[in-house]
C-alpha cells in the first residue's frame, strides 16, 4: 500500500510547496516568466479537497476551539466553525520572490522564512482578512469531545520537545518542520529561524488565558471564553462571504504570542495595515484558509442519527417531542402545539419589507412566581433543542444601557458588535415580566425600536455613525410576559394556561437526539404549497378579510404559513 505523499495534517505547508515548485516549473518551461504570476491557485485548493473530502480527511482534523487550541501545534491543519463577525479588508504580503535561482512563496504564511531584499522580481498580492467567533449563543451540547485531540497533542509534544533540530542545518525549509510561520523572527530585514527552540504551547496557551480571549473592541461580550480567529482567504471573491454567514475554515493554524510587528524603519511596513494593532497573536490565532464551506443549523447536530425523511419517523419524532414540550408547558396541549410550530418558523421569503414564514410567538399570563417555574423549564428544553439560543431579561435598566446594534468604531475601524448580531437559525427568548414603570432614554428607546424591527422585519440596523445600513436577518423570537407585549408586537400571541406545576423528567440523549434532527431537517426543507392547498389558503384569506377589514399583509402571511403547515403531513 502507497501511502499519502503529504503529511496533510501534520505538515499542510508540505504540500503547499511542493505544488509551488511544480507550478513555478511548468511556467518556467512554457517559458512564461514566474515573477509575473498572478497568484492565482496553482492547484492547493484542489489537492486538499481531494484529501479532506473525496479520501474522509476531514474527520481527522481537529476542530480549533478554546479547549482543544491549547493543544493544537502551529503549522498544522485545522478547522473552526464560526461566524464571521467583521470584515476587516484586504491585506497586502509578498506573494512570490526569488531567492537565489529559486522561487519562493509566502502564502499561506504570516511571515517570510527567507531573507526579502527590494527587487524587481518580487510581486505582491491580496487576501481578504475575516474576524470569526464562534456562533453567538452556541450550547455546549453542540460542541465535539476535544479529548482525542488533546490526547493525541499530549503524546505529539511530548515526543517533539525530546528533539531539537540541528544546529548546523541553517538552510533548513520551514515547510519541512513542523513549526509555524510564525516562529521565525522578524528584523527590519529578515526573517530567520529559531534554530534553538520551539516553544511550548501549554505556555502560550497559559499566556493567552491570562490576557484574555480577545480585543475588548472585537469580542462579544456574551461568552468571554470563546476563542475567536483571525482567518485570511485566498483566491475567492469578497461577494461569496457575507457578514454573520456561519463558515467552516480548513487552513493553517498559526498562533505565536512573540510574532515581531515590522518597525516602521522596514522597507516593508507600508504592507502592513494597522488592522491587526489590536489583535495580536497571544489574542487572536490566525487561520489560512485552504478550504471554507458555508454551514447551516442542521451542520451543528453531529450526534443526531442519520435518518431518511420517512413520514412514519417523522410522526413518530413529532409525537415524542410534542408530548415532551406539553410536559415542559404544564400540560398547555394548545401552548405546545404552537410552540412546535414556532420552533420549525423560518424565514423562507421576503416580499419588500415582508418576512415570509417567521412566527414569533408571545406567551402571556406569567407572573414572576410562574415564570421562576416555567420560563427556567422553556429556557433549559429550548437550549437543548436548539444549537444557538439566547435569553434577554428585559428591564428599563437594560434597555437603557444594553448596546443591541452592532456599531462601527471609525478610530479602531473595527465592527464592535452588539447583542442582536446573531447567526441565521440562532433563537431569542426575551423575559418580559422583569419589565416595571420607568423611563427610557434615548437609548433605551432605541433599543425598544430595535428589537420591535428585528420582530416585525427580522432585520436589525447597524450603526455606521454617518449613516445606518438595515442587515437581513433569520431570528426565532418568544416572548414572556404578564400580559399581551406593548413592546414587542409578535405574530402570535398566546395565554399560558398550565394545569400542574410538576418539573419535567429528565430526557434520554437519544430521544434529544432525534427531536434535534427532526427540528433542523425539517426546517432546512424547501418550502412548497400545492395548487389544492393555494385554493384553500385563498379561501380562507377571503373569508378572514370580509370578517376583519384590518387584517394586513402580514397577518394574511401567518395565515397561509399556519395554513400549509397545519395541513402538510410532516407537521
Amino acid at each position: 500500500m502507497v501511502g499519502l505523499p503529504y503529511d496533510f495534517l501534520a505538515n499542510p505547508l508540505g504540500a503547499v510547496r511542493s505544488t509551488f515548485e511544480k507550478a513555478m516549473a511548468a511556467e518556467v518551461a512554457s517559458g512564461a516568466d514566474p515573477a509575473n504570476y498572478d497568484g492565482r491557485d496553482w492547484g492547493v485548493a484542489d489537492l486538499f479537497r481531494q484529501f479532506l473530502f473525496d479520501n474522509g480527511g476531514v474527520s481527522q482534523v481537529p476542530i480549533l476551539n478554546s479547549t482543544s487550541f491549547k493543544w493544537v501545534q502551529p503549522n498544522t491543519l485545522v478547522r473552526f466553525r464560526g461566524m464571521i463577525q467583521d470584515m476587516l479588508g484586504n491585506e497586502l504580503y509578498v506573494g512570490v520572490y526569488k531567492d537565489g535561482p529559486n522561487w519562493r512563496t509566502n502564502k499561506y504564511m504570516d511571515l517570510s522564512q527567507f531573507s526579502m531584499d527590494s527587487r524587481p522580481d518580487m510581486r505582491v498580492w491580496e487576501r481578504q482578512l475575516l474576524y470569526c467567533v464562534p456562533v453567538p449563543g452556541q450550547n455546549s451540547w453542540v460542541e465535539p469531545s476535544s479529548e482525542a485531540v488533546i490526547n493525541c497533542y499530549r503524546n505529539g509534544t511530548s515526543q517533539q520537545r525530546e528533539k531539537r533540530p540541528r544546529d548546523d542545518d541553517t538552510t533548513s525549509d520551514p515547510m519541512d518542520l513542523n513549526v509555524s510561520g510564525d516562529e521565525f523572527q522578524g528584523s527590519s530585514s529578515n526573517k530567520k529561524m529559531r534554530e534553538d527552540e520551539i516553544p511550548s504551547k501549554s505556555s502560550q496557551a497559559q499566556d493567552f488565558v491570562s490576557e484574555g480571549a480577545s480585543s475588548i473592541s472585537m469580542v462579544p461580550t456574551l461568552d468571554n471564553d470563546s476563542l475567536p480567529c483571525l482567518v485570511k482567504i485566498y483566491d475567492l471573491p469578497e461577494s461569496d462571504l457575507k457578514l454573520n454567514d456561519v463558515f467552516e475554515f480548513v487552513g493553517i493554524f498559526t498562533f505565536d504570542p512573540e510574532l515581531v510587528v515590522m518597525d516602521d524603519t522596514d522597507e516593508f511596513s507600508d504592507l502592513c495595515d494597522d488592522v491587526l494593532a489590536d489583535m495580536p497573536p497571544s489574542k487572536v490565532p490566525r487561520l489560512h484558509c485552504l478550504i471554507h464551506r458555508k454551514l447551516a443549523v442542521h451542520d451543528f447536530i453531529s450526534n443526531s442519527p442519520v435518518m431518511e425523511v420517512k413520514l412514519p419517523l417523522v410522526k413518530q419524532i413529532r409525537g415524542s417531542l410534542l408530548g415532551h414540550l406539553t410536559a415542559v408547558l404544564g400540560n398547555d396541549g394548545l401552548a405546545a402545539n404552537f410552540m412546535l410550530l414556532h420552533l420549525l418558523s423560518r424565514v423562507n421569503g421576503r416580499v419588500d419589507n415582508l418576512a415570509v414564514g417567521k412566527l414569533s410567538l408571545n406567551l402571556s399570563c406569567f407572573s414572576k412566581e410562574s415564570v421562576s417555574v416555567f420560563g427556567n423549564q422553556i429556557t433549559l428544553a429550548i437550549k437543548n433543542l436548539l444549537p444557538f439560543t439566547h435569553h434577554i431579561p428585559l428591564t428599563v435598566d437594560y434597555l437603557n444601557a444594553a448596546s443591541l446594534a452592532p456599531r462601527k468604531d471609525y478610530q479602531l475601524n473595527r465592527l464592535v458588535t452588539g447583542v442582536l448580531q446573531l447567526a441565521e437559525g440562532s433563537h431569542l427568548t426575551v423575559d418580559e415580566t422583569l419589565l416595571e414603570a420607568g423611563t427610557l432614554n434615548s437609548v433605551g428607546v432605541e433599543n425598544a425600536r430595535l428589537l420591535k424591527n428585528l420582530m416585525e422585519l427580522q432585520k436589525v440596523e447597524y450603526d455606521f455613525k454617518y449613516y445606518k445600513m438595515e442587515m437581513a436577518t433569520d431570528v426565532q423570537l418568544l416572548i414572556l410576559s404578564e400580559g399581551k407585549s406593548n413592546i414587542l408586537p409578535a405574530d402570535l400571541v398566546l395565554p399560558f394556561q398550565p394545569s400542574s406545576v410538576d418539573s419535567a423528567e429528565p430526557v434520554a440523549a437519544e430521544a434529544l437526539e432525534a427531536w434535534r434532527w427532526y427540528l433542523a431537517t425539517l426546517r432546512s426543507l424547501p418550502n412548497s404549497i400545492e395548487p389544492e392547498l393555494q385554493k384553500v389558503i385563498e379561501d380562507d384569506l377571503v373569508v378572514a378579510r370580509q370578517a376583519d377589514r384590518t387584517l394586513s399583509s402580514g397577518d394574511f402571511s401567518r395565515i397561509a404559513d399556519n395554513g400549509a403547515a397545519n395541513v402538510s403531513e410532516l407537521w
